[in-house]
């Protein structure tokens, strides 16, 4: 799980496991291992706070930009 933290900031590989973990319950005929469906939800919950967490710092990044540029551009 350490490892999965210090990727939380790559929002294509989080899609990409997020794919992963979608396709691991598609393949799933029956209830399988409940265990590890669990597991499965576990990490897919941590990518996606993270994911969102990454992507509300992007638009903070974004906004402090603006902030630089749309002054030069009005003047």
């Amino acid at each position: 799980m350490e490892k999965e933290k210090q990727n939380v900031k790559n929002l294509s590989e989080n899609l990409k496991k997020l794919g992963e973990i979608t396709s691991w319950f598609e393949e799933r005929n029956n209830a399988g291992d409940i265990e590890q469906g669990l597991e499965k939800v576990k990490e897919a919950v941590a990518i996606i706070k993270a994911s969102k967490d990454r992507l509300k710092e992007i638009e903070n990044e974004f906004e402090e930009i603006k902030k630089e540029v749309v002054p030069e551009i009005e003047e």
